[in-house]
């Protein structure tokens, strides 16, 4: 129970600072070379791929529809602010997922997330595969890829890719989970920005658990993470077969 409590306290936070105000992208010109360099780092590790589930393969025919939000705390508020205008040290990012289990212990997943009260869109894919898919005595193990893109943000164009592998165990009705990965980003600046700013790659190690609990006709998975600098915590309710 003790382990559980700040995942579940991680999870509250996220759920009640989801309708929290993120001003739009629009002033990056105003950033130093330095401060552009940590807004890009922040906006990498929250707009990476986060799947909030564990490493079992779906089966060919199951399915896992989700409505999830994310909280990632951004380790560089001041250039944020600087960016945006927004005083917050949080980012909430509610979301959209929906994964479909294919042969071969294969599974793709994709993802729609906007950031309330601001210009943030971004959008993904992710495939799995189930290098052990698991049993009542052996562990599921799994390779993840995943893409994201920025939409709707004029003065800034941003990918991500990242790798991960990722550990997990049935127990009755929870499924805890863990894993390890890395995140590239590429974040370009357009317009007027684009004359003082460089285009960055950043670059972050990942590490995250989570625990997914049964429910009748679906489930509900927590996780927290740790990208580059920047702590976050996912929440997901799903219907998952």
């Amino acid at each position: 129970m003790n382990m559980l409590r700040p995942i579940l306290t991680l999870a509250l936070i996220v759920c009640t600072s989801a309708l929290a105000r993120a001003d739009d992208i629009d002033a990056i010109d105003r950033l130093t070379p330095k401060q552009f360099e940590a807004f890009a780092g922040d906006l990498v590790a929250a707009l990476s791929y986060k799947s909030s589930a564990p490493a079992e393969p779906l089966g060919v025919l199951g399915f896992d529809l989700g409505l999830g939000v994310s909280l990632v705390r951004l380790e560089h508020a001041e250039s944020w602010g600087v960016a945006t205008g927004s005083t917050s040290e949080y980012l909430p990012i509610p979301k959209v997922s929906l994964s479909k289990g294919l042969p071969f212990d294969v599974d793709l997943g994709a993802f729609v997330a906007a950031v309330p009260g601001s210009n943030i869109l971004v959008y993904g894919g992710q495939v799995q595969y189930a290098l052990i898919a698991g049993n009542s005595v052996l562990p599921a193990l799994a390779l993840r890829g995943g893409v994201t893109r920025l939409s709707g943000v004029e003065q800034l164009d941003l990918d991500t890719r990242s790798v991960e592998l990722v550990l997990s165990k049935g127990l009755l009705a929870f499924t805890p989970y863990a894993g390890i990965g890395r995140v590239w980003g590429d974040v370009t600046p357009n317009s007027a920005a684009a004359a003082t700013l460089q285009s960055l790659s950043p670059t972050q190690n990942r590490v995250f658990a989570g625990l997914q609990f049964g429910l009748v006709i679906g489930s509900l998975s927590l996780e927290v993470d740790k990208t580059g600098d920047a702590l976050g915590a996912s929440t997901k309710l799903g219907l998952r077969f």
